[in-house]
């Protein structure tokens, strides 16, 4: 268990992505608290975990894109636990539409939760995350960030955002001993992946070089990784995990 001992927080770790990172760092011994408004996901996620012997609590009505709701999320962690090791910046939804028919709606409310909360989160965490001089924080971005996606401005723009903030706080953050990564999942079995017809899952596996869709599992072995004191000489990284889709 190489995570004993640790406090990890996850945002949106009710299901999905979030859920599989949750059960990893758990398994692994680490402290895990849920941030998500899917409260009795996350409840029910925490009571299966915790009867297996494993440590999660939900902490409930945090909102990730206010600075204040998360800054004293964080203060109430520090006083009951005494730290924050690791934050992983998880949560994320989509409104597509092409850029002809794109509302500021739509793009706002990706990049308040997108991008606008991994700021909001990880700048609560920093004050704890330096005054013990070690922190490890994942910033899950996406492989369109890299690349762009059709009908997708708000959620690449979100997504690419991610992958600069990562490279300049690991710059800024390296000195007091705080790890900055991100990862990049390309087609992954999701509740968003299901609502894809068939047909254009097809053509999604084709291009896979491995021959078939991520599972969440292969996103929350990486986090692990990332957390774990083996990666303690990578940051400011981008790790891509798409079963060799993009290999150009």
């Amino acid at each position: 268990m190489k995570l004993k001992n640790k406090i990890a927080i996850v945002t949106g770790g009710a299901q999905g992505l979030g859920e599989a990172i949750v059960m990893r760092l758990a398994h692994e011994g680490a402290h895990v608290i849920i941030w998500d408004l899917q409260t009795e996901k996350a409840q029910n996620l925490a009571k299966t975990l915790n009867n297996e012997g494993f440590s999660v609590e939900v902490m409930e009505n945090i909102d990730i894109i206010s600075l204040d709701s998360v800054e004293d999320a964080a203060k109430n962690i520090i006083k009951k636990h005494k730290t924050i090791d690791i934050l992983v910046n998880n949560a994320g939804i989509i409104r597509d539409a092409s850029m002809k028919k794109m509302t500021l709606e739509q793009w706002q409310s990706v990049i308040d939760v997108n991008l606008n909360a991994v700021f909001c989160c990880t700048k609560a965490v920093l004050p704890a995350m330096i005054t013990q001089n070690n922190g490890k924080i994942v910033n899950i971005s996406s492989v369109v960030g890299i690349y762009g996606n059709f009908g997708q401005s708000n959620y690449v723009a979100s997504k690419s955002a991610i992958i600069g903030l990562t490279k300049t706080w690991a710059r800024e953050l390296g000195k007091n001993g705080i790890n900055v990564n991100a990862i990049a999942p390309g087609a992954i079995d999701t509740p968003i992946l299901a609502t894809v017809p068939t047909e254009i899952k097809a053509q999604f596996v084709a291009k896979i070089a491995v021959g078939r869709i991520g599972q969440p599992e292969d996103i929350a072995n990486t986090c692990f990784f990332l957390v774990s004191e083996e990666a303690s000489f990578i940051t400011g990284q981008t790790i891509t995990v798409d079963g060799g889709a993009y290999l150009g």
